[in-house]
Parts: structure tokens; C-alpha cells; sequence
């Protein structure tokens, strides 16, 4: 597991933002997650492109997750 921080994917609203999943929920409630995970972006740039990220990718589109 690494931890994942700010302007990182996994904890970015677009990571994953087409489909729920517990994972996603695990990711964003430990802030930690397996390198193997890959999950598709959403952010409007990058829909068409169809990117595959891992939780500790980033970029300058990141939107942190809205508090529960």
C-alpha cells in the first residue's frame, strides 16, 4: 500500500468518477492504496482519451473528493 496525498489521483473527483466502488470509497477514507489499482480518468480533457491512472498519478485538473 502507498499513501496517496493531495493532487494525486486517487484522491481526485475524476478518478473513477463514472462508477462507484467500495475501493474507490477505501482509497479516499485511508488515503492509502495498492499501485496496482488503475481506474479511469473523467476530467472533460482527458474524457476522450479514455486514460487509465494509478492512485498516485496526477495533473493540473485535480478536484479533491467533496466531503461526505
Amino acid at each position: 500500500m502507498e499513501k496517496i496525498h493531495t493532487g494525486q489521483c486517487g484522491l481526485c473527483s475524476h478518478f473513477g468518477e463514472n462508477h462507484k466502488s467500495d475501493v474507490l470509497v477505501t482509497i479516499r477514507t485511508s488515503h492509502e492504496a495498492d499501485l496496482k489499482i488503475l481506474d479511469e480518468c473523467g476530467h472533460p480533457k482527458h474524457s476522450g482519451l479514455h486514460l487509465k491512472v494509478t492512485p498516485i498519478s496526477g495533473c493540473d485538473g485535480f478536484v479533491p473528493v467533496a466531503a461526505a
